[in-house]
């Protein structure tokens, strides 16, 4: 071969590398001059140039190109550093893509066929630039944003739960106990010996998706364990009795789920949270009180069924069910069955159900219902109703549009429409004699100019009813005028809180805007102060804002966003980011929707939302796991929008809102390259003292192994959905992050005990019971989240320590 043969197969790597750069300088150039338009940032287009040029030089194959890419390397680097400080998530996509080019150019393959005086201080201050982009990677490996350290360092408070008592080994109602505390007093497993536990069983349900489902068919499902058995539904509110030891199946009921037009695949969601218990013998053995009173027809239920499930299914029934043996319990009600369509009114196929258990008191099995979002402006009442627990009669009701009159309706007639619902799940004190109701909005969610007066005054917010009348005895309300969707979707807690002012009934309501409400439950006054903060204003026309919105001084809200906080997988997407940052409306939280397109943040999945969180009442420690990711609204003018136009879930795609002037469209701030437009971490683990109100721990938690298409588990912190459980043994237990895992905790310091792997999306709270071997065990529903995009499946698994 010649040398000039040689020469030119030498110069490949320089030309190739030229014409990367070339092509790279000029899309950072294209958009740093759209980016800086719009008041932004002058990096990219500035970076643009110096990468351009570089690029032009060395296709020229000239050596000062090295020191050019040098010098804005090493620009780059101090910018980046400027920007984020040492966040390695962060300093990814600003550097991770240059620090390789200069790695690669450094090779003697690039720089020898490279022309011009002979110097070194081109190649030195390459060198130089690369080992400061390097050295800043490494030093970010021990930096930890966002993060909070500490532990509890007790193990008691001296206080006591004051739960409803029942036996340790049990978990009888969705949150355990009426409270909703989802706390265990099991002490088996300990920080200690968590690394022992192993699956002790496993079985699928046979329930899994169908042609002929809607896209956000989930599976969040928290089984009960009581009377021998454990009891779990499915998405299609199949109800299984399985043995806690083994998971065999001991009886099964199918109530056949029907859809008036034959299709599931109109319903906005399909999914069942959990089934009620009730036991005639508990109250007697519980306080020594005398049974309640029941009706002849309750009687006969009270015999035939003395051992009852309440089963809500996905065409509007409420099923009593003979927990013993799985048979309807014929005598309650019609032939065992409550059609909760009974002066609801007309509407579409799925738009009225309930999705959550039934509370069950005494006397009542009390139940709200999922509305869907955002179709229209006369969607079905929201009424909470009240039925005899024992024969099934309607007892009171009560629609925020109509409060004062609980009486229950009258045959033909119907209730208000468009109310604000309850589709989450409520807690119940039964010797305040009051249920405390987490209240949805009044749909359309983000139009509120048809707002009723008692939407203003209930929707939002928390409201505490009397058991016996129905009757509103307080209210709160966290969210005026709501225009973000902050529906009220955590089960509030109910825990005894030792304070300055001695102990206290409380009641914690988390909230999907970060706060975390915490009220004396007796009458609504707040332990934890509450301000109302000024927020931004101007509606959308022929709309209003509320001046002020409710602030929690116990929250987890994150820092507002800024262009700086926008991410993405590379350099080129993250600048398209900021590029819609800078086009939103955006004034902080409570910026209202708008025809520009309005960043919500936090978004209307919230920071809290079904999940709820979980108090371990003897430690006085909160347990949870916020998330953090923002939305993007835009209100669409009715004359706007596209004939033919379809939603692709409740908090994604075109939302009719029929009847209003808007319709408005929703999706996750996302790149283009389907990555979050705001820099991680958005999920975390965290852990709050209630003495002090004070964060005690705060970890970013869970992978992108089951989030991007190379399964590569970076340990970024993802978003979970489900809630989490905490024991007296100190673990806690989470398993709806994105990854498909289960983990323990050590609730005093934050520290990742142990993981199993799972076969599905477990997008479920746990729980955790005594089998009949004497064994704590934990249990988790794997079935997958439809609208999230976590693998679907039909799992039940259940682990134990090893022997």
């Amino acid at each position: 071969m010649s040398t000039e043969s040689a020469n030119n197969g030498s110069r490949w790597l320089p030309r190739l590398m030229g014409a990367l750069l070339l092509l790279m300088g000029l899309a950072l150039l294209a958009g740093g001059i759209k980016l800086s338009q719009l008041g932004g940032s002058l990096y990219y287009l500035i970076a643009g140039i110096g990468f351009a040029l570089s690029g032009i030089l060395l296709l020229a194959q000239r050596r000062i190109a090295l020191g050019l890419y040098g010098l804005v390397l090493l620009a780059s680097t101090v910018w980046a550093l400027l920007e984020v400080g040492l966040d390695w998530w962060q300093l990814v996509p600003r550097l991770a893509i240059w620090f390789a080019i200069g790695v690669v150019l450094l090779l003697p393959w690039a720089r020898r066929p490279l022309i011009g005086p002979a110097s070194k201080a081109n190649t030195a201050l390459l060198s130089v630039a690369v080992v400061a982009s390097g050295a800043c990677a490494v030093a970010s490996q021990f930096t930890h944003p966002g993060e909070v350290f500490g532990e509890l360092g007790r193990e008691s408070s001296e206080m006591a739960s004051a739960a409803p008592a029942m036996p340790d080994g049990e978990w009888q109602a969705y949150g355990r106990t009426e409270h909703g505390d989802r706390y265990s007093p099991l002490r088996q497993i300990t920080p200690q010996n968590a690394y022992r536990l192993e699956e002790a069983w496993r079985i699928r349900t046979g329930d899994l998706p169908t042609e002929n489902d809607p896209v956000e068919l989930t599976n969040q499902n928290t089984p009960l364990k009581v009377n021998g058995m454990l009891y779990a539904c499915t998405a299609h509110s199949r109800l299984l009795a399985l043995d806690p030891d083994t998971g065999a199946e001991i009886w099964r009921y199918d109530p056949q789920v029907k859809s008036p037009v034959g299709t599931f695949k109109g319903f906005a969601h399909m999914t069942c949270r959990g089934v009620s218990y009730y036991d005639e013998n508990r109250y007697v053995s519980r306080d020594g009180s005398p049974a309640p009173k029941i009706t002849d027809a309750g009687q006969a239920v009270a015999q035939a069924c003395p051992r009852r499930l309440y089963l809500p299914t996905a065409d509007a029934r409420l099923i009593a069910i003979n927990a013993d043996n799985g048979k309807v319990c014929e005598g309650f009600a019609n032939q065992g069955v409550i059609d909760l369509t009974t002066g609801i009114g007309p509407f579409t196929a799925g738009g009225y159900y309930s999705t959550s258990p039934a509370a069950v008191t005494r006397d009542l099995v009390i139940i709200g219902g999922h509305v869907t979002d955002n179709e229209s402006t006369n969607e079905p009442s929201g009424v909470i109703r009240a039925y005899d627990v024992h024969d099934g009669h309607l007892v009171w009701n009560w629609d925020s549009n109509n409060p004062d009159d609980t009486k229950p309706l009258a045959p033909g007639k119907q209730y208000s429409r468009n109310s604000a619902n309850m589709w989450s799940i409520a807690s119940v004190d039964e010797d305040l004699g009051m249920i405390y109701l987490p209240l949805g909005n009044q749909t359309p969610d983000q139009w509120g100019a048809d707002r009723t007066p008692g939407a203003e005054k209930y929707s939002a917010g928390v409201v505490a009813l009397d058991l016996a009348t129905g009757k509103a005895r307080w209210n709160y309300q966290f969210t005026h005028h709501d225009l973000w969707d902050m529906d009220v979707g955590s089960q509030p807690t109910l825990v005894h809180l030792k304070t300055d002012d001695g102990v206290k009934p409380a009641i914690i309501v988390p909230t999907k805007q970060g706060s975390l409400y915490v009220l004396d439950r007796r009458d609504g006054t707040p332990i934890v102060p509450i301000r109302e903060i000024p927020t931004p204003q101007g509606a959308v026309k022929g709309d209003h804002t509320s001046p002020t919105q409710a602030r929690s001084d116990l929250n987890l809200l994150g820092p507002e966003l800024t262009e700086q906080a926008m991410w993405g997988a590379t350099p080129f997407d993250q600048m398209l980011c900021r590029i819609q940052f800078r086009e939103l409306r955006y004034e902080g939280q409570y910026t209202p929707p708008s025809e520009q397109g309005s960043l919500i943040y936090p978004g209307n999945v919230g920071v809290f939302n079904w999940g709820s969180v979980s108090v371990d009442p003897v430690r006085q420690l909160l347990f949870t796991s916020p998330n953090y990711m923002a939305f993007v609204s835009k209100m669409v003018p009715r004359e706007q929008v596209a004939e033919g136009s379809k939603r692709e879930s409740e908090t994604s795609g075109v939302q009719p809102n029929t009847g209003a002037p808007y319709a408005v469209t929703m999706h996750p701030f996302m790149s283009p390259l389907g990555v979050p437009c705001q820099a991680p971490a958005w999920g975390y683990v965290a852990a709050i003292d209630l003495f002090t109100n004070k964060v005690v721990w705060k970890h970013k938690n869970g992978t992108t192994r089951d989030s991007t298409p190379v399964p590569i588990g970076l340990p970024v912190g993802v978003p979970s959905m489900g809630g989490s459980i905490v024991t007296a043994g100190g673990v806690g237990f989470l398993s709806g992050t994105l990854d498909q895992y289960l983990r323990a905790y050590d609730v005093n310091n934050g520290k990742e005990l142990w993981s199993a792997r799972l076969p599905a999306g477990g997008q479920a709270t746990p729980m955790t019971y005594t089998g009949k071997d004497g064994k704590q065990y934990v249990l988790v529903t794997a079935g997958g989240h439809g609208s999230l995009g976590t693998k679907m499946g039909d799992y039940i698994i259940a682990y134990k320590l090893a022997e």
